[in-house]
């Protein structure tokens, strides 16, 4: 699962990143989280980004609320279920970002929070579907889902999934519509550990209202107290 993520960069360079013009003002964010605004590159259009909502409402569940949308697709299924198979054939997508959060289990209760990132924490893209539909109201909307799959030894210490992150030179030929199933397929696999990194961060990141530089600092282990102890 993801079900958080960052995107702690400027729009001059998402631009220069993806070769993208991105016409909305775009702010970096701390601690992306499902039914949120937030910038992708489609297969559509993969010369700009546009603003897609987080949480997909399936072909044929038009007029669901928020709440019943999906965030994350499994990668080893998303060409057969009925739900995905079109929207992974034909409308693909670009995720970026800069770090996703996942939570480590202590006990019943306490839940650890980190980050990982690429080793030089630098921009990369999930691998994504898109999908448009009609609101109650009529109106047309757009969002995505993030593709998940096994995790690396790095993540599966944290968690049983993880998103998939594509390598820059397959970015291209996922958004491409010519790209063969079997070629798209080749590219959901799961991303090197050692090309990651990972460390713990602030409780913050726990709460979607809480969205500031401060999230992504490091912090030391929980002590006895279950408290966090941030350092620079």
């Amino acid at each position: 699962m993801c079900g958080r993520y960052s995107l702690n960069k400027s729009k001059i360079e998402l631009e220069e990143r993806f070769q993208a013009e991105m016409l909305a003002d775009f702010k970096p964010r701390f601690n992306i989280a499902p039914t949120q605004l937030v910038p992708v590159i489609t297969s559509d259009s993969p010369k700009g980004f546009s603003f897609f909502y987080w949480g997909i409402t399936p072909d044929f569940g038009q007029n669901k609320p928020v709440a019943q949308k999906l965030i994350n697709a499994r990668a080893e299924s998303v060409n057969e279920k009925i739900s995905f198979k079109g929207s992974f054939q034909r409308r693909r997508c670009l995720i970026p970002a800069d770090g996703f959060f996942e939570w480590k289990k202590l006990g019943k209760k306490t839940k650890i929070p980190y980050r990982f990132t690429l080793r030089e924490e630098e921009i990369f893209s999930f691998a994504g579907i898109w999908e448009e539909y009609e609101t109650v109201s009529g109106e047309s909307q757009h969002t995505f889902l993030i593709l998940t799959t096994t995790p690396n030894e790095l993540v599966e210490e944290v968690h049983d999934r993880m998103p998939v992150i594509l390598k820059r030179d397959q970015e291209k030929k996922w958004l491409d519509k010519y790209t063969s199933e079997e070629d798209l397929s080749k590219m959901l696999t799961t991303y090197p550990a050692e090309l990651m990194q990972s460390y713990t961060v602030s409780p913050l990141v726990n709460s979607v209202l809480n969205d500031s530089p401060s999230i992504l600092r490091r912090t030391s282990p929980m002590d006895q107290f279950g408290n966090y102890t941030l350092f620079g």
